[in-house]
């Protein structure tokens, strides 16, 4: 009897899109038969779970609670997990081909995958030569890697002599004021942290309470920022700017870079409708144009005639991948598949350690509360039960130990003036 399976669904990607898009899969029992096999692909091992990305900054999260192990989280799934460099992607003969990071049984590292429907949702890549210096001196911010490479550099210049550690953040956009408050408290009265924005206002596509509360805590945190500024170069111990007064050299010990992205150059060679940026045009349904067996999902896609430009945050990833997964569900059986509806539930911000902002519909709060919430509303977004769970103990367990260590101090403390 012939136990291979007949229909194979691949996606390429780990991120919020591709990996949820394969979890949401496992809902249907049909996607359990062996009649389907599904592929999870990508380069790395791990998840980034990249809104508490920023907490690796001042070390408020471990990297095991942000970047679990795709093996670990697909345990009792029927998911496939495949870790290698996506090489090109044959739309013609609906083949994968991979460069994978360990050899093969036949000691070969190139594999090649056929499939009958295709997930794509590799995103985007941080684009740095538009800069000159910047590829080389500036420090992106989108992967576990670069938050221990930004430590490294960070525990560096707080063990030297500096007086002063001048920190340059390039973009005012959501990660850009984010680490800058999340650097500002590390950093505490020894960190000089300057903002600088291309643009006229801080959080563009944000709502005007939050703006406003970033610019407080901005502020409060003596972060200088600079609007209507453009960097020309940057080099190893400071950076060209230019605004209406001319150009400026400021003299800087690290620079952080959270602006413009690109597509993906496998991405951008795929014969298929791309728009002007180099992303994928969709139709609503998130199926390619004239390729209805793949669909495009994240910073990669494009919907076309869609109303309104959707943000570039993790709840359209989220969203994207519970429609993509309910229409491989309706594709499969022949049923009409239906167009993608974004609900934004609002907006969350990390605003220094502890704290942050939440607007979401009537609510709008900040600081520590908006922190608390923060955090839990993306405890119940990570990825399995499992996981949450044990995220969850950890959080609980350091709260134990804080909140006796603390009574502890209490105690000496009364007790010392009680001797006196």
């Amino acid at each position: 009897m012939n136990h291979e399976p007949s229909i194979h669904i691949c996606i390429l990607g780990g991120g919020f899109g591709g990996l949820y898009t394969a979890l949401y899969l496992q809902r249907f029992r049909l996607f359990k038969s062996p009649k389907y096999k599904i592929t999870l692909i990508d380069r790395k091992d791990h998840l980034v779970f990249t809104p508490l990305l920023y907490e690796r900054v001042t070390q408020e999260l471990q990297a095991w609670e942000i970047a679990p192990r795709y093996r670990t989280l697909i345990e009792n799934t029927t998911i496939d997990f495949c870790q290698g460099n996506i090489q090109a992607v044959d739309l013609e003969k609906r083949q994968v081909k991979l460069q994978l990071d360990t050899l093969s049984e036949l000691g070969q590292n190139l594999k090649i995958l056929n499939y009958n429907y295709l997930v794509l949702a590799v995103g985007a890549e941080m684009r740095l030569d538009g800069v000159p210096g910047a590829a080389t001196y500036a420090y992106p911010f989108r992967t576990v890697t670069d938050a221990e490479r930004l430590n490294q550099q960070l525990n560096q210049l707080e063990q030297s002599n500096l007086p002063q550690i001048r920190v340059a953040v390039i973009g005012a956009g959501p990660s850009g004021v984010e680490l800058a408050c999340k650097l500002s408290d590390r950093l505490q009265e020894r960190g000089q942290i300057r903002l600088i924005e291309r643009g006229q206002q801080l959080l563009k596509t944000f709502t005007p309470y939050s703006q406003k509360s970033a610019y407080r805590a901005l502020t409060a945190r003596r972060v200088q920022m600079d609007f209507v500024t453009s960097v020309e170069a940057i080099e190893s111990d400071q950076i060209t700017l230019i605004n209406q007064n001319g150009k400026t050299l400021m003299p800087v010990d690290l620079v952080l870079w959270t602006v413009g992205t690109r597509s993906i150059e496998w991405v951008r060679h795929l014969p298929c409708q791309q728009n002007p940026q180099g992303k994928i045009l969709t139709h609503p349904t998130l199926q390619v144009a004239d390729y209805p067996e793949v669909l495009a999902l994240g910073d990669m896609a494009d919907i076309q005639d869609y109303p309104g430009q959707l943000p570039k945050t993790a709840q359209v990833a989220y969203q994207q991948a519970d429609c993509a997964a309910k229409n491989l569900y309706r594709a499969v059986r022949r049923k009409r598949l239906k167009p993608f509806r974004y609900l934004h539930l609002g907006e969350m911000l990390t605003l220094g350690k502890g704290e942050a902002v939440v607007s979401s519909f009537a609510m709008k709060i900040s600081g520590r509360l908006a922190g608390m919430i923060r955090q839990f509303v993306y405890l119940q977004r990570l990825p399995t039960l499992r996981h949450r769970w044990r995220v969850l103990q950890h959080w609980v367990g350091q709260w134990l130990v804080n909140l006796r260590r603390q009574l502890a101090q209490l105690f000496w403390k009364r007790r010392r003036k009680t001797v006196r």
